[in-house]
């Protein structure tokens, strides 16, 4: 019965994240969206660490060669909330937006190897900008859409305390974005509209080591890689004159041009490496370092070159987890897991001010809790974040968010074994 459930749980959930709308910050304007970053509740909780984290009851986003640890069937499925508010000089304004993060399925096969297939969101666009700085020149932009990935990862045990793995993904997905432009004492209004599809394959690498110091302490580290790619883009772009009705509804008039876009964005070679400490089931803190070049394109699909481009971008993440008593039979705190993290980033985000480009800077801090459920090694997952991103210089924006996290991991020891009693 479980085996249904969560088979059908995965097949709605899928629909789901290919519908949400997954963004409302103002920095999803810029090339193809805000960037999501493939992470588990349980490592977004512990700053975003994992790449060097070996666990054999979560699965690990990261680095690949983790599914070697696998030993059980396990379904998982996160979604965040978040409350944002955006500041620009004095002025400030509040929102927040519901999503689901990723939907996965991971199983051991044999003793020394695991497979992971899962889909998430790798990039979203969802904004509503007014300029009214100019009464007598008004501009809306609008934007949504963005890009998913559908993966399959696998690892194995190459060596005692070794694990290697191999990721392929597919990213797909699409974005539409409108600047409607309307000046005083004049009867018609301007809007541009561009719509574009974004296709491309994605591969990563990656490996972990663990070896036992003294006193059952337990010495991690690995690395990952995630391989230089060009992903296509399609589509049309077309400017036209409107006026508007007594509902306010668009009449378009005259079509000025519409043409096809078609280019592609290379998404550069992203490095990931970082070690652990720790005691199993116990307790463990991490570091991690990413490092990636910058996004390119062969036109205007990424940075325009006037109001934004792209640099290298870097994050820093440490973090770690407790677990005061495993197995505890008197208290149910002392089994659950408590986490928390620091991350530092350089989005690689150039924003155009007044005299130069300033750099879009991020971090957040994380707390969480892993609390387990009567089911053998399932858990829910909560975790909470606080973070700011930009900056109020210049005239540029400043976001203040928190996110709400949450994750359901649910393990199934019996997966591939037959009831001998239905």
């Amino acid at each position: 019965m479980i085996k249904r459930l969560i088979l059908g749980a995965f097949v709605f959930t899928t629909t789901a994240i290919l519908a949400q709308k997954n963004s409302a910050s103002p920095y999803s304007y810029f090339g193809i969206g805000e960037n999501f970053e493939a992470v588990t509740v349980e490592q977004a909780s512990m700053g975003g660490i994992g790449v060097a984290m070996k666990n054999n009851q979560h699965l690990n986003f990261i680095n690949p060669a983790a599914n070697a640890d696998l030993r059980a069937a396990t379904y998982a499925i996160g979604g965040s909330l978040t409350f944002l508010t955006v500041k620009e000089g004095n002025e400030s304004q509040a929102g927040n937006s519901t999503n689901l993060r990723y939907i996965a399925l991971g199983f051991p096969v044999g003793k020394k190897a695991g497979v992971s297939v899962g889909l998430q969101p790798f990039s979203s666009v969802g904004y509503s900008l007014f300029d009214d700085s100019n009464p007598e020149d008004v501009t809306l932009f609008n934007g949504e859409g963005g890009a998913n990935k559908i993966y399959a990862s696998f690892g194995i045990y190459a060596y005692k305390g070794l694990s290697v793995g191999a990721e392929a993904g597919f990213i797909f997905g699409n974005i539409e974005n409108s600047i409607l432009n309307r000046r005083a004492n004049v009867m018609l209004a301007t809007k541009y509209e561009e719509s574009f599809n974004i296709r491309g394959g994605q591969f990563k690498l990656g490996t972990q080591y663990k070896t036992e110091l003294k006193n059952k302490l337990q010495l991690s580290a690995g690395a990952s890689f995630t391989l230089s790619t060009d992903l296509s883009v399609k589509g049309s772009e077309k400017m036209y004159s409107l006026s508007f009705n007594n509902s306010n509804q668009e009449l378009p008039r005259e079509e000025l041009f519409n043409r096809s876009l078609i280019g592609n964005i290379n998404v550069p070679l992203k490095t990931v490496y970082g070690f652990g400490l720790g005691k199993e089931n116990k307790w463990y803190v991490g570091v991690n370092q990413q490092f990636q070049s910058a996004l390119g394109s062969n036109s205007v699909f990424i940075a325009d070159g006037q109001s934004h481009k792209y640099d290298d971008s870097s994050k820093f993440s440490i973090g770690g987890y407790y677990i005061p008593k495993i197995n505890s039979i008197s208290s149910y705190w002392d089994r659950v897991t408590y986490r928390a993290g620091l991350r530092i980033e350089d989005t690689g985000l150039l924003v155009k001010t007044t005299d130069n480009f300033e750099a879009v800077k991020d971090f957040g801090i994380n707390v969480g809790l892993g609390l387990p459920l009567p089911r053998q090694l399932s858990n829910l997952n909560l975790g909470f974040e606080y973070g700011q991103r930009g900056t109020t210089n210049n005239n540029l924006i400043k976001e203040n968010y928190f996110n709400v996290r949450l994750s359901l991991s649910l393990n199934d020891i019996n997966w591939f074994h037959k009831n001998k009693i239905d």
